[in-house]
């Protein structure tokens, strides 16, 4: 409510940070955190066995890592933090408050990150037929792997935060943060599925580059084979770790989660698809190492295909699983904190939105304030025309009948009961009914909601009160409860 709101109708700001972030943890899974590690393999493999066939070919690999991941990694990185700003700029500001020194180091790890893999790419030819300095080289390999580890695993407690604030909502400490329930379990789970799927994208190149070298290729698929079965039995017991530590609400959210509600009658069957994908991973892992060089390579593309599209379904699944908030039991998804909403209750939310263009609704501006409560306490999930639409959803819910206010506003004001991964309404009563006017009046109008980007930004004629960074004053108690 501090900031000016930014909205991209036709795609929604959820998807927007969605696509961004999936293709960065798919790049950083796959190549960074899962592959470098068996880059330094090959190499090792190579020394030892004094075979140059092994180093050519783990440069080969590395190459594309290089290339990848200083690229489009590297930009999409940078995507998540542009976006996330843009869209939620509340919650990034509460994680930046609570991770900074975290982050701070997440930083210098990173750049640590980028230097090392730069060197060992850049250092690998002129290295290749100095055994000491093959061997020095092969060890920076090690550090490379380690510090793309470590910078996952710093991020892992800022996600793990996000759905389980633990004691620091009590402690309010960095340790406290970093720590939480869902910590270790999750850096489990990725650790070991970075590990399969840096495994299997390896199989995968090295089934290409090795078309004239059969005897060769038999060799190091068994190798690749032996880490990626062996790292997908840890990947079992890692996600049964995981799914234990889940909240109970969150995990009543997964039906949904998974199929959206228009196909939540689906679940069961996906969670057999899941099993299934899984265990056809395990099956090419254990043909590869069984009859090395005898499995179609078709089977090996497929199986990556499998794990990439589990682990996108997995970061849409664990971002829609902690709704209604986006830092749990903290701040909801719409930016606001749980603690301010008596404040709102009572205030109402324009009276505290800086760049509100409306602080008082009347009869004849119910439809402009409306719009404004919507783009407070709305747009950061839902659009007006595009996915996720706000038009969609009344009219799967109404129909062509004639949208009535009176029950939008009934529903919008229940809607946390009945469906617990939306907030609740955090406005007051005559917000409520304005908001609700704003919707009906939906039915006839199809215009694109545009944000501040478009729309420009009103000059605020007075700056509110804090809300997300002050104290909240002290509030008058009626009937028990406060407004």
């Amino acid at each position: 409510m501090d900031f000016p709101i930014f909205h991209i109708d036709f795609i929604g700001n959820r998807m927007l940070i969605a696509v961004d972030a999936i293709l960065h943890v798919i790049i950083n899974h796959a190549l960074a955190v899962g592959a470098l590690p068996i880059i330094a393999l090959l190499e090792y493999i190579g020394i030892r066995n004094k075979d140059k066939r092994w180093d050519a070919l783990a440069f080969r690999l590395l190459k594309i890592i290089f290339i990848v991941t200083t690229t489009v990694g590297a930009l999409t990185g940078v995507g998540i933090w542009f976006s996330a700003s843009l869209i939620n700029p509340a919650a990034i500001g509460s994680l930046i408050r609570v991770f900074f020194w975290g982050w701070f180091v997440e930083w210098l790890v990173f750049v640590s990150e980028v230097s090392l893999i730069m060197a060992y790419f850049l250092t690998w030819e002129s290295t290749r037929d100095k055994p000491e300095a093959k061997l020095k080289h092969w060890r920076l390999g090690l550090f490379l792997a380690a510090f793309s580890w470590i910078t996952m695993a710093i991020i892992v407690a800022i996600l793990g935060f996000m759905m389980d604030t633990g004691n620091w909502q009590t402690e309010r400490t960095l340790l406290a943060g970093l720590f939480n329930p869902m910590y270790f379990p999750q850096l489990g789970f990725r650790t070991t599925l970075a590990m399969v799927m840096g495994g299997m994208s390896m199989i995968c190149l090295t089934y290409l580059y090795t078309r004239r070298e059969l005897a060769f290729r038999s060799a190091v698929l068994e190798v690749l084979s032996k880490w990626t079965g062996a790292w997908l039995l840890a990947l079992a017991i890692a996600a049964i770790w995981y799914y234990q530590v889940i909240p109970g609400h969150m995990l009543a959210n997964i039906p949904v989660a998974v199929t959206t509600q228009e196909y939540v009658s689906w679940n069961s069957q996906l969670k057999w698809l899941l099993i299934f994908g899984l265990a056809f991973v395990g099956w090419v892992a254990w043909a590869s190492f069984k009859r090395p060089g005898q499995v179609h390579g078709a089977k090996y593309a497929l199986s990556l295909v499998v794990l990439v599209l589990m682990l996108g379904q997995f970061e849409r699944v664990r971002e829609f699983i902690r709704k209604p908030f986006i830092i749990g039991n903290y701040m909801y998804a719409n930016g606001l904190r749980v603690d301010d909403y008596p404040l709102l209750k009572r205030d109402g939310i324009l009276q505290h939105a800086t760049y509100a263009g409306i602080r008082e609704i009347t009869a004849d501006n119910q439809v402009s304030a409306g719009r404004e409560v919507f783009e407070q306490t709305c747009s950061r999930c839902h659009t007006v025309n595009g996915i996720n639409s706000i038009r969609g959803q009344l009219k799967n819910m109404y129909g062509d009948k004639r949208w009535q206010a009176d029950i939008i506003a009934a529903y919008v004001e229940n809607m946390h009961g009945a469906r617990y991964f939306m907030p609740p309404f955090p406005g007051n009563k005559t917000e409520l009914q304005a908001l609700s006017v704003y919707l009906a009046s939906l039915q006839k109008r199809a215009a694109a909601f545009n944000g501040a980007q478009i729309n420009g930004i009103p000059a605020p004629d007075f700056i509110s009160a804090a809300t997300h960074y002050g104290n909240i004053p002290d509030l008058d108690t009626h009937q028990g409860e406060q407004h």
